[in-house]
């Protein structure tokens, strides 16, 4: 078998480019900074438990209590599994996190503009123009790592079937069912289903084309090759695609529980205004082209030339180039409830967009345009609600998503994949020069007209006034209601020159090549220094070596003088730290099993525990009390809070936590047990009785229960904890009724009775209760989930099969080499 050296070789030296930029882009990983963001931290602490138990046992958990009470950990860190291509991922995953992360983007878009049919040096400057796109560098800042992942495979994924529809059958299907895996690995199904959105329009496509060709049985044939791809990729993801499916009936994004007493608890799948709360503005499109259209992030800075800085010059404020610097101040003027920054897809590409518009033949063009029409009209969410509501409404699983916005990632994927095909048609000779330069001038007119547009007339885009400008800046900041507004406005007109010039220039060298002035050595290296000046420094605005600091993931953060004193206590409790964003921050997981926490699948249960309840009694506990004695007198009539047996509270990380001697334990035997008929009943109930002394039970559990015979000698205590197995002891002279203060989840959790297999129900509408018989009694509770299990043996399959279609394509290739 011969193998092309001196193309492979090429190829290995643009990817090695493409590390190299990477790393230059990332050089404080040299000084041994990292990069985590908000999400990357918040990970960090609710996988601790997880992560450290699995550093020291044989079998890993799978389930964790530092979060909500406790929750399954297959949305926070899951162990290996049998997914081969996971195995050549972690090794690329040695680099460093944010190196990892734009080389991923670089090389993934390389790949699909080769199964596109690009030539290696098109698909270079391909990859610089979708890799640096704003956003793509917003979240590598935020830390949302299984985003960036999918986002990149994306890309190879959409070129794949491109190949196997129109030029390789069998490897375009092989090469599909890698990267799908691959993008079904990286776990954000929420980017999965937008590239589906993609890939639809261009199976309709092809579908219409095949009929018109009279060619529908090779369009078959491909399409059973893929859908045997997308079943191997499937199957190599099974251990998780089997939990993470399992559970999420379970979470907000599940079915009701059949709670009407909230609205929150009607709701099948996510609330809409929740989904359409990071919505784009209609208007607020322009950034795509024009950075600064909307002032770009919520938190930002301006320069000492600014009208802010002029003015608090004249206030008498020294050394202003320091102070603006320092000053933090809200730019963005959208109706977003806050941004890290704008989507920009580039003033080039966009100029070139519109040549692709021009020149690119239907059959290429009109399913990614219509897939731009449609995910950049969904972008607008709540601004667009017709076409938002009935997808929520009645397209499948479309309400399970949040952020709306995030449709513009499959925006952007079309425009820069256009813009490069319009490129390869310019430098096409089967186009001739005169339609060449047409479809140039009438770009350059659009874009360059707009913006020119912007930068001689910016009030056209508005008044530059944020909503929240009145209410932020009253008395001696009121000044910054008239300069702020200023400021927005030479930001956009300055950007708007930004984008024209760029627009120019780009229009410029492309004019001067059709003429053939420029030779095309020429034009590739000025098309990537263009595009590369153009995106760049927009990047550098949201991700910088700031944004590097010297953390270490294993040792984040340091105990506080509260935090020190409960872990002294060696016994299993919960705790609640006051201090934090209860419900959105998961800095207390690192240390504590947690009350509270952030994540995006939370039980739903737990949710409504905490709409009903657990924040009003975290508010009465604290409200209107003056002592810690009055605190501790409150926590006394917290059901909720006691029945999750929460031991300490933290009000101030400086000072000693305030013990709750009400707690009702890890476990307890009850008196008597309350039959209800519905979840309303089972809800209300909870804020009525004593649940220290009586459990809640619905009418289908309490089927099986006799009555209890009170034995006040009876006791039930905890011996072992670890986060997937806890032991209890019970002793008691009749049978009796024992409720736990473990999350209810029977989807893996199995008790055991003195090693035989033994049943229990949900109690208290969120918690495990069974009944205990006579005597004393060794209670194992074991998280050993069946869809781990299976999956896990479908992925191995799935793996092995993957390897035996590899075998047979490089076989059947060097059979026809020879």
């Amino acid at each position: 078998m011969k193998f092309n050296w001196k193309k492979i070789l090429t190829h290995v030296g643009i990817i090695t480019t493409f590390l190299v930029i990477a790393f230059f882009y990332c050089t404080p990983v040299f000084e041994g900074k990292t990069l985590l963001g908000h999400d990357g931290e918040s990970w960090a602490y609710s996988a601790k438990e997880a992560r450290d138990f699995n550093e020291t046992h044989d079998t890993p958990t799978l389930w964790t209590n530092s979060m909500f009470g406790g929750m399954p950990t297959y949305q926070i860190t899951m162990p290996k599994n049998y997914n081969l291509l996971g195995y050549a991922q972690d090794l690329l995953q040695q680099l460093p996190t944010s190196v990892f992360f734009i080389f991923l983007y670089l090389t993934c878009f390389y790949i699909a503009l080769l199964c596109f049919g690009i030539n290696k040096w098109l698909s270079v400057i391909g990859s610089f123009a979708f890799t640096f796109a704003s956003y793509n560098f917003i979240i590598i800042a935020a830390g949302h790592a299984t985003k960036v992942v999918a986002i990149a495979y994306m890309a190879p994924l959409i070129g794949s079937i491109y190949l196997a529809f129109r030029r390789n059958k069998f490897w375009g299907a092989l090469l599909t069912a890698v990267f799908l895996s691959l993008a079904i690995k990286s776990n954000h199904v929420q980017i999965l289903y937008y590239t589906l959105f993609i890939l639809l329009f261009f199976g309709i496509s092809e579908f219409i084309y095949s009929i018109k060709e009279k060619t529908i049985k090779p369009f078959f044939q491909t399409f059973g090759l893929l859908c045997l791809a997308a079943i191997i990729a499937i199957g190599m993801n099974a251990t998780m695609l089997l939990t993470t499916y399992e559970y999420s009936q379970y979470t907000m994004r599940g079915k009701s529980n059949g709670l009407t007493i909230t609205e929150a608890g009607k709701q099948q799948g996510l609330d809409k205004n929740y989904i359409t709360q990071w919505s784009y503005g209609i208007d607020e499109t322009m950034t795509l082209l024009i950075p600064n259209f909307k002032g770009g992030a919520s938190v930002g800075t301006l320069s000492d030339k600014s009208e802010t800085a002029k003015e608090l010059q004249e206030r008498g404020v020294k050394n202003i180039s320091q102070t603006m610097q320092q000053f933090k101040l809200p730019l963005y003027w959208g109706n977003q409830p806050f941004t890290a920054g704008p989507v920009y897809f580039g003033a080039i590409v966009i100029f070139l967009f519109v040549v692709g518009t021009i020149l690119l033949n239907n059959r290429i063009k009109w399913w990614l345009i219509s897939a731009i029409i449609l995910t950049l009209l969904l972008s607008w969410g709540r601004n667009f609600m017709p076409l938002t509501e009935f997808f929520i409404d009645y397209i499948p699983m479309y309400n399970k998503f949040r952020t709306v916005s995030m449709t513009l990632v499959a925006t952007g994927f079309c425009v820069a994949l256009i813009s490069i095909l319009a490129l390869k048609e310019l430098l096409s000779n089967e186009v001739n020069k005169e339609r060449k330069q047409k479809s140039l001038i009438i770009a350059a007119s659009i874009t360059g007209g707009i913006c020119l547009l912007f930068t001689l007339i910016p009030t056209i885009a508005g008044d530059f006034i944020s909503p929240l400008d009145k209410s932020q800046f009253q008395g001696e900041y009121a000044f910054l209601q008239e300069t702020l507004t200023l400021d927005r406005a030479n930001m956009l007109k300055n950007d708007a020159f930004r984008s024209f010039t760029f627009i120019i220039l780009v229009f410029a060298v492309l004019y001067f090549y059709s003429l053939g002035k420029i030779k095309n050595r020429v034009l590739y290296t000025l098309l990537a220094v263009l595009i590369m000046a153009d995106m760049l420094p927009i990047c550098l605005r949201y991700f910088n070596h700031e944004n590097f600091e010297y953390k270490n993931i294993n040792n984040l953060k340091k105990p506080s003088v509260a935090d020190k004193y409960i872990l002294k206590d060696n016994e299993y409790f919960r705790v609640l730290d006051a201090t934090v964003d209860i419900f959105n921050d998961a800095s207390p997981a690192y240390f504590h099993k947690n009350i509270g926490g952030y994540h995006a699948a939370k039980l739903r249960r737990y949710q409504e525990i905490v709409d009903v309840y657990l924040a009003k009694e975290i508010q009465g506990t604290l409200a209107n009390a003056t002592t810690i004695n009055d605190i501790v007198d409150n926590l006394k009539q917290m059901n909720i809070l006691n029945m999750l047996n929460m031991r300490y509270l933290i009000y101030n990380k400086d000072a000693q936590p305030i013990f709750n001697p009400h707690a009702n334990g890890a476990a307890w035997i009850v008196d008597n047990y309350k039959v209800v008929a519905n979840a309303d009943e089972e809800m209300l109930a909870l804020g009525v009785e004593n649940l220290k002394t009586t459990a809640i039970i619905d009418e289908k559990s309490a089927q099986k229960l006799s009555k209890i015979t009170i034995d006040s000698t009876a006791k039930i205590n905890i011996e072992i904890y670890e986060p997937n197995k806890l032991i209890y002891k019970s002793e008691a002279l009749t049978e009796q009724i024992a409720v736990f203060s473990e999350i209810f989840y029977d989807k893996g959790w199995n008790v055991y009775i003195d090693g035989e297999k033994a049943e229990y129900f949900r109690a208290n509408y969120l918690l495990r209760a069974m009944v205990i018989p006579a005597g004393s009694h060794e209670i194992i509770f074991k998280f050993e989930p069946q869809s781990f299990k299976i999956g896990n043996n479908i992925a191995k399959a799935s793996s092995i099969l993957l390897i035996i279609l590899l075998g047979i394509g490089i076989y059947t290739h060097k059979k026809k080499k020879e």
